[in-house]
């Protein structure tokens, strides 16, 4: 099993699993990952399956036993909380690439990485869930927010612009506590909140979600594979592989899914979409911005 994806390999094998062992991986997605570091029988008692039934869940999924899944669930954590400095410090980066050697010249390795993981991002996006977030964005009875981290609000502020052209009742999340404050106040359930949160994760995202939530707003996320604790209050989750040729992760996949949703956006919106944009463009020619 790759790594980093075991939370989207549960949720996406749900309806191959016995009603038992659905039970297990619902109470496993429930509280990712700390739920998998639980007892055996911890789990079955909260799933009220037998302890057998959860050995066969992760059976289903390549484990040889318990502790052979648990592993799997602690490499996947080390990696959710990798930092540009430590993955600096692993045997793959912070020195040069020796001549010769298989990984070849920088120009190679990011010729053979970016395709491959926008390949590989796009193939995995479930249809059903970007069909889901296209809904949502060119739902012209919802206001959309927008923000980001501390790199990622560049791509909200991206995905944010490209909104603008296209629809109505498109802002971002501003950054003073006041305004920030006074814009989730308004949130309600004619409310689309869409957030990106990479690793490290942002705890503020979180509490945004929840609270977003319980004002009745829907929540869209961009993440990676190893999934923000937002994917359990967000109703649509589209992750991003992030693998780089650096110690950074990329933004490269995340990036060809956003103009891949702008896309889609475009068709969905049709003709309104097309007036949108010409009437913005008249506008800025009018008062001399392009």
């Amino acid at each position: 099993m790759a790594t980093g994806v075991l939370a989207d390999e549960i949720r996406n094998k749900l309806g191959e699993l016995s009603p038992a062992e659905r039970k297990v991986g619902r109470v496993l997605l429930a509280a990712y990952p700390s739920a998998g570091f639980e007892t055996v029988a911890a789990i079955a008692e909260r799933a009220q399956v037998s302890a057998p039934t959860v050995l066969r869940f992760v059976s289903r999924f390549g484990f040889r036993g318990f502790p052979d899944f648990q592993a799997a669930l602690r490499a996947e954590l080390q990696e959710r909380n990798a930092s540009p400095l430590s993955l600096y410090d692993a045997p793959a980066y912070g020195r040069p690439v020796e001549e010769g050697t298989d990984q070849g010249s920088l120009l190679d390795r990011a010729g053979r990485i970016f395709p491959s993981e926008v390949a590989k991002t796009l193939a995995e996006l479930p249809p059903h869930d970007l069909d889901h977030a296209v809904r949502l964005l060119a739902d012209a009875r919802l206001r959309v927010t927008l923000a980001g981290g501390r790199f990622t609000h560049l791509l909200a502020q991206y995905l944010g612009l490209h909104l603008m052209q296209l629809r109505e009742d498109v802002r971002f999340l501003p950054d003073r506590s006041v305004e920030r404050t006074a814009a989730l106040a308004s949130l309600g359930r004619r409310d689309l909140l869409v957030l990106f949160d990479y690793r490290r994760y942002e705890a503020d995202k979180v509490a945004t979600a929840e609270f977003a939530r319980e004002r009745g707003a829907k929540v869209l996320l961009f993440t990676d594979t190893w999934l923000s604790p937002v994917a359990g209050r967000a109703d649509v989750t589209l992750p991003c592989r992030v693998t780089a040729p650096s110690p950074y992760d990329s933004l490269v996949p995340t990036l060809a899914v956003i103009e891949t949703v702008v896309a889609a956006v475009v068709e969905a919106l049709g003709e309104a979409a097309h007036d949108h944009l010409r009437h913005a463009e008249d506008i800025a020619q009018n008062i001399g911005l392009v």
